[in-house]
Parts: structure tokens; C-alpha cells; sequence
């Protein structure tokens, strides 16, 4: 991490002035002591991988707004703490809209209470709103990886592509449901 203050404002000047090797100075400094803060609060590596990159790409586009009124990396944490929550709401939903398992759905329904049966539903509804709202491309690729739990690389090789352009695509896509999503 920077040593004090000027270190971090030189490098978010660089950052947003475009210089390489001050992002890559930045993922170095912040990649370690970002992985230890989200592995604490997620247990598979790979969720805790993929959270830190979006939390890196979050901060990263997040930088014109960053005020010094706190030390960059409580910046980022606070980001992260976003991201975490962000996935567990994620994973909320997943499990309620995307079960496969069909002696589940009684064993929730028992559980729920009418006014809960009705959010589900309208959820429901807004999601497969939400999926006809982006194009195809996107919504193979959100399958893929939430409904049929595949990784970036496994995705990658299914859809051949690189791993970048995969990455990259699951990220828009993310970014275009979450837009839908809103409307």
C-alpha cells in the first residue's frame, strides 16, 4: 500500500491522467490486503477472487469521485463491503428464482407467509422482465454463470472466447441487467 497521503494522491492522479504503471502500482499495492478483507466475509476462493476484481474495477471507475477524506484503502473496503453484501442479496435470489430442485419449491412455499409469496412472485416476474430486456448474448452468458454455476473459464471454452472477452462480456452483461433491472 502507499506509505502516506502524497503516495496516494500522486497515484490517483496517474490513474485518472491514464498511466499504466500507476494502476498496475495500484492493483499490486491493494491485491493482497483486499483478497484477506473479502476472504473474511466470503469462503469460496473463487467468489472472493471475483469480488475483489469488481471491487478493484468499481474503485478504479469510482476515483474522480474520491474526496482524500479517508485513506484509500478504507475507499476501496467500503466498496468491497458493497460488493459482499451485494452478492449475498445476489445469491438470496438465486436460490428463491433459479432452484433446481423440485421438492424445494413446497418446502418454501410452507415457509412463506402470503405478503412473502407475493414479493417472491412479482420477483419472479421482474427477473424474467428483466431477462427479455437484454439481448440474448447477455442472457446465455448470465445463465451460464448463475443458473448453471459455470466459472469465467469454463464459460470462456463453451462460448470460445478468451478468458478476457469473457470476462469482459459477463461484466456488461451484469451492467445491462442491473439497468433493466432499475426500469
Amino acid at each position: 500500500m502507499p506509505k502516506n497521503e502524497l503516495d496516494e494522491h500522486k497515484m490517483v492522479s496517474e490513474i485518472l491522467q491514464g498511466s499504466e504503471a500507476s494502476l498496475r502500482l495500484f492493483y499490486r499495492s491493494f491485491y493482497k490486503p483486499l483478497y484477506s478483507f473479502i476472504s473474511k466475509r466470503i469462503d469460496n476462493d473463487s467468489d472472493a477472487e471475483e469480488i475483489l476484481q469488481d471491487t478493484l474495477i468499481s474503485t478504479i471507475e469510482a476515483l474522480r469521485d474520491f474526496s482524500f477524506q479517508s485513506r484509500l484503502f478504507t475507499f476501496i473496503c467500503a466498496i468491497a463491503k458493497y460488493k459482499v453484501v451485494d452478492f449475498y442479496r445476489k445469491k438470496k435470489i438465486k436460490s428463491i428464482i433459479l432452484s433446481k430442485i423440485a421438492d424445494f419449491e413446497p418446502l418454501v412455499s410452507t415457509l412463506l407467509g402470503p405478503e412473502d409469496k407475493l414479493d417472491e412472485a412479482l420477483l419472479r416476474q421482474k427477473i424474467r422482465q428483466t431477462f427479455a430486456a437484454i439481448t440474448p448474448q447477455y442472457q446465455i452468458i448470465l445463465k451460464l454463470k448463475y443458473e448453471q454455476g459455470y466459472s469465467v473459464t469454463e464459460i470462456a471454452g463453451r462460448l470460445s472466447l478468451t478468458f478476457k472477452s469473457a470476462e469482459s462480456m459477463l461484466f456488461r452483461a451484469r451492467k445491462a441487467f442491473a439497468r433493466a433491472y432499475k426500469t
